[in-house]
């Protein structure tokens, strides 16, 4: 018998800790062999039926799904596309044409412009977390996109009423081009912008819901018990991801060429118009949904395993006191929605909150005693934290070029033979390298990599992200070459001065290579850690750990308003002459120098993604045995 077996309490009573030896190893021998359940707390943290291997898939009404042949699958999993594909454009559509309509129409500084637009993608993202929590403590996933997407709506149609009634904008009279550079028009009265930001942090506030519950809710899909999951949940995180590509390729393509016909009020009244039409599309489908039951409130959990650890911080493992570590007995964890979760060696002073000492009596009380699946739980979500830490670095380059690159393109030449591609559309090219990538994964990556590391899938979640990682290192570095030379090819031809005129010699697709590199980063770094943080997590937690994915992203929003900021005070002074490497005039700044720190930065972060990775072991399989006692005994296979 294993290690990490659940053992019977007679079992475990005959394993009796060695007390007293010369050794301290022996005091630090594998918990597992003090693994007790005990039928003492069936129902102190709330009940549940799980599954051997995840959790019982239910309806809407919460019951059990007796014929899987009806229920889940892809067809589910398109209508969930759906949803995601309608609120990646509607995210998209805001933040390339935000930043253009708080300068252009409510006539605020560029870079407070770009700030603004930044801190909104930030909170969207870093607030992720509040509805990962909702989603896995109460209302489950399909409520909370439910609620979430209507509240997206609303602020969407807050947006369009800005941009279509002229009583919510500045007056435009006597406001040329010349007087907007020059910060000569008049600018949106405080209630005007207080209007604007409400109505943006609306949607930002619905985002924050979706986007942790729309990956995991799509991924409950698919059958824990087939043996095709791994593949259905492979296939399915690409085919996900593809569906945010295509959002992004319509806002940054569609939404675009309309606000230019049409005007702002028909570009964000079309995103308003898609979310309508995809939130009636997601509740077409709710007959087909798999759910997963909420396992009450997973900050609670955590804390009652923090304060359970310290309460008990000075009593020994090898203690003449120490009953075991605490289980509830059978296959059933004591969390709804969960299953159990062997017991690992990591963070031994959590184990101290399972530790059952004889003064615990009959009466046990979750803030002073906790199951080893709840302190599982709370080792997991720490042990998860450094990996997607790492990315936070890709979402800082990303958000530098979703402004900084439009600034280079404006002294470019974006025609393409005849056809002049308007310089807000250029973001488009990162998103049709994605869809091009996704499209040849399997036909081509997987068969060619696989011959190279042999792992099944072409590589590992961890690899994925690590190469998506080293890509955006390639995407940056180049970026601050072809910056230094076309500040050089400005100055050396006399456009110094003419930040805004292109440059016809010179072509805006050079900037196709930075952009082409860094979407193969997108997919190889996010649909990895997208799939590692759904099957790494809690089974209770899931939502919490994709919203892992969305606080990184937003951090690395918070993170590059920071180092612009840095930049701006630290590096030159414009009202002494001296311009900063971010000036208003991009041919007298020094783009590239900011470029080279964010490769620097992106390197140093690499070589500590690599560390982590190396030192992070898979989540192993629990797979169920039967013994003549028929005790239950969870033991760890090796993981494909």
């Amino acid at each position: 018998m294993g290690s990490n077996e659940i053992k019977s309490p007679g079992e475990c009573m005959e394993t009796t800790p060695v007390r007293g030896g010369s050794s301290d190893s022996l005091h630090r021998k594998k918990l597992g062999v003090y693994f007790v359940e005990s039928d003492d707390r069936r129902t102190a943290i709330g009940g549940g039926y799980v599954l051997t291997r995840g959790t019982t898939p239910v309806n809407i009404h919460g019951k059990p799904i007796t014929n899987f042949s009806k229920t889940g699958g892809w067809i589910a999993a398109f209508f969930i596309f759906g949803n995601e594909m309608a609120e990646r454009m509607a995210y998209f559509g805001l933040s390339v044409n935000m930043v253009a309509f708080m300068f252009y129409v409510m006539h605020q500084p560029f870079s407070s412009s770009a700030n603004a637009v930044n801190n909104f993608l930030g909170i969207s993202q870093a607030s992720s977390v509040l509805g990962g929590f909702l989603a896995d403590a109460y209302l489950g996933r399909y409520w909370t996109i439910a609620i979430f997407t209507t509240i997206y709506l609303a602020g969407l149609t807050g947006i369009t009423v800005c941009a279509t009634m002229s009583v919510f904008v500045p007056n435009h009279a006597d406001c040329d081009q010349l007087s907007l550079l020059l910060g000569h028009c008049e600018q949106a009265k405080p209630w005007q912008m207080m209007y604007l930001y409400t109505a943006l942090y609306i949607t930002g506030f619905g985002a924050a819901g979706i986007r942790p519950c729309v990956s995991s809710f799509g991924a409950d899909q698919f059958d824990e018990n087939s043996k095709d999951y791994k593949s259905h949940l492979d296939r399915f995180f690409n085919f996900f991801y593809l569906s945010v590509t295509v959002g992004a390729i319509v806002a940054f393509t569609v939404i675009v060429y309309i606000q230019m016909q049409h005007g702002w009020g028909s570009a964000f009244g079309s995103l308003a118009i898609a979310m309508g039409v995809s939130n009636a599309v997601f509740f077409i489908g709710t007959p087909l949904y798999r759910h997963r039951l909420p396992g009450g409130s997973p900050l609670t959990r955590v804390a009652q395993v923090l304060v359970a650890a310290f309460r008990k911080r000075h009593k020994s493992f090898s203690s003449s006191e120490l009953v075991g570590l605490y289980e509830i007995p059978g296959r059933h964890s004591a969390i709804k929605g969960s299953a159990k979760i062997a017991h690992t060696d990591d963070f031994r002073c959590l184990d101290k909150a399972a530790l059952q000492l004889k003064e615990d009596g009959t009466e046990l009380n979750p803030w002073r005693l906790c199951t080893v699946t709840q302190v599982e739980e709370v080792k997991i979500l720490i042990k998860l934290l450094p990996i997607p830490a790492c990315t936070i670095m890709l979402s800082v380059i990303l958000t530098e070029f979703l402004t900084l690159s439009v600034q280079q393109a404006y002294t470019l030449n974006t025609h393409m033979g005849h056809l002049k591609l308007p310089v807000t559309c250029m973001p488009v090219f990162p998103g049709l390298s994605i869809f091009l990538i996704l499209s040849l994964y399997y036909s081509t990556f997987v068969p060619l990599s696989r011959r190279i590391t042999g792992h099944p899938h072409g590589a590992s979640q961890l690899q994925r992200v690590g190469i998506g990682l080293a890509v955006s290192i390639l995407s940056v570095a180049w970026a601050a070459i072809f910056e230094r030379y076309r500040r050089n090819f400005a100055v050396e031809n006399g456009y110094e001065a003419s930040f805004l005129t292109p440059m016809p010699n010179l072509s805006a697709y050079w900037l196709l290579i930075q952009y082409c590199l860094i979407g193969i980063a997108e997919v190889f770094c996010i649909v990895g850690l997208l799939e590692f943080l759904y099957q790494e997590a809690p089974d209770a937690m899931r939502s919490i750990g994709s919203a892992y994915a969305a606080v990184a992203g937003g951090l690395g929003c918070f993170v590059a308003t920071i180092l612009n900021n840095i930049i701006k005070s630290a590096m030159g002074n414009e009202y002494e002459g001296k311009p900063t490497w971010l000036a208003q005039n991009i041919n007298t700044g020094r783009f590239d120098n900011l470029y080279w720190v964010l490769t620097i930065l992106s390197v140093l972060n690499f070589c500590v993604f690599v560390y982590a990775a190396k030192k992070y072991k898979y989540r192993v399989e629990q797979v169920v045995k039967r013994g003549e006692s028929d005790v239950p005994m969870v033991v760890n296979p090796i993981r494909e």
